[in-house]
């Protein structure tokens, strides 16, 4: 059963290669990508929340949401899994950046994609937060389009993201009405 999911998975990154890569599109998606790298786009925009009053709370949600995602995604996760990239076992497809020295399942850029964009979608003024949860969708749809994570994986990072956030909004508004009976 795996197998042929397996299998469906390939054919979907060699139709990406085939019928939507292309020279146009080629560096804007390697560009998309790399604001995810490290979760550099992610992290600076939590620490601009973190900077105001107003917006501190939201800073803390959106840290708790992209540490926890590393923690559990890139440290525990990807290592219990281990499964190889997708290049290494579908055939004929070719990558677009440097080779991805970890596992690919979860998809860590995506994860913390949507780890953060959820926090700010559900706290921030909705154009901020649906303009987040787009780039967490270009993000995560980057990975396919370079070769270099299964859909499974972009999907399993999303939805672990989103779960991460709710999971960081409850423990800092928790945390934060407790401190605020004291």
């Amino acid at each position: 059963m795996l197998e042929i999911l397996f299998d469906f998975e390939g054919e979907i990154l060699l139709f990406i290669q085939k019928y939507i890569r292309n020279s146009v599109l080629n560096p804007i998606i390697t560009f998309i990508t790399s604001l995810g790298d490290e979760g550099r786009i992610w992290i600076g925009a939590t620490l601009g929340l973190l900077m105001f009053k107003k917006t501190r709370k939201i800073g803390i949600m959106s840290a708790v949401a992209l540490f926890s995602s590393l923690f559990i995604n890139n440290l525990i996760i990807k290592n219990v899994v281990a499964r190889p990239r997708p290049y290494t076992a579908v055939k004929n497809l070719s990558i677009l950046i440097p080779r991805p020295s970890d596992y690919s399942f979860p998809s860590g850029h995506t994860a913390s994609s949507f780890a953060a964009a959820t926090v700010f979608f559900r706290n921030l003024p909705k154009k901020w937060g649906t303009l987040a949860i787009v780039l967490a969708g270009l993000i995560g749809f980057s990975r396919m389009y370079l070769g270099v994570h299964y859909p499974t994986d972009v999907l399993a990072g999303a939805t672990i993201g989103v779960l991460l956030a709710r999971m960081a909004e409850y423990i800092v508004k928790k945390e934060c009405d407790s401190a605020k009976k004291e």
